[in-house]
């Protein structure tokens, strides 16, 4: 399988003279971020990161969206970080879309390139440095490891999805299916990041509502989204943040895949208490 080419945020400023209406939506079951949000003023900067950028498209809310944040985070050259991360009963996911970098877990030196993916348990130990020429840009999903009595947490692992099968979905021919880079029978696991791919005019048959909150950004293609009442046009760069029972549904729409990085929250019993 060929490397794909993902999607990655524009940055700079539109001009002072194009229209400032937007296609960007905040509701109370879903909030749609498009590619054309993700500018440079709205860039943060991560203590113990450098010559490091990050948009953070989706974090915890109350009465919204509860489990998981999602970044997006272009590391120039010679930039990184040893210390990345500063909560240590959060997981992560990191997924690559753009340029080159290393990551090391545990003091093992991986090299990360488009497609690359690295799962990271609660107190990890990873660096990750650019010692590339050009910028390095990935999705970092963080979301806090839910402990199970009996359970040890996953281990850390690094693959690309070049390397991973997809399974296709019932009834689909194919034409509708999931690159899964970890075990859906792997209780171990609290969290699934995916990939669903969607051949043109393929379509997902039903408006799937459930309890899983998710994170979905657009790496290739377009398609038409319904999300609770709305359907919405989205497009290569696009996010939509999902909160519990939202019902949704989409048609690719081609001309080439349709295809997106997908977070769910699984395998737990619901809180019946505050966090």
């Amino acid at each position: 399988m060929n490397t794909p080419t993902y999607a990655t945020p524009a940055g700079g400023l539109p001009g002072q003279h194009e229209l400032l209406t937007g296609r960007a939506v905040f509701t109370e079951a879903y909030a749609f971020i498009p590619r054309g949000v993700m500018r440079d003023i709205v860039t943060s900067y991560l203590p113990h990161w450098e010559k490091t950028r990050a948009w953070i498209i989706a974090r915890p809310l109350s009465g919204f969206s509860e489990t998981f944040s999602q970044y997006i985070v272009e590391v120039e050259p010679g930039g990184g970080s040893t210390r990345p991360e500063p909560d240590p009963q959060a997981e992560g996911v990191i997924f690559v879309v753009d340029g080159e970098a290393s990551i090391e877990i545990d003091g093992v030196v991986r090299p990360m390139r488009p497609g690359g993916y690295a799962y990271l348990p609660p107190s990890c130990g990873w660096k990750l440095h650019n010692a590339s020429g050009a910028a390095t840009t990935f999705h970092w999903i963080r979301k806090a490891y839910e402990a199970v009595d009996g359970l040890e947490p996953p281990e850390a692992f690094v693959t690309n999805e070049r390397d991973t099968a997809r399974f296709a979905m019932a009834g689909s021919e194919g034409r509708w299916s999931t690159t899964r880079f970890v075990d859906p029978s792997d209780l171990r696991h609290d969290m699934h990041v995916n990939i669903v791919n969607l051949e043109p005019g393929a379509v997902i048959p039903f408006a799937e509502t459930h309890v899983m909150e998710h994170g979905l950004y657009v790496l290739q293609g377009k398609g038409v989204y319904r999300l609770n009442q709305d359907w919405v046009e989205v497009e290569a760069g696009d996010f939509m943040w999902l909160r519990a029972f939202c019902p949704q549904a989409c048609y690719a729409g081609g001309p080439g895949r349709f295809r997106y990085l997908l977070y769910k929250d699984v395998n737990r019993h619901a809180r019946l208490r505050p966090r």
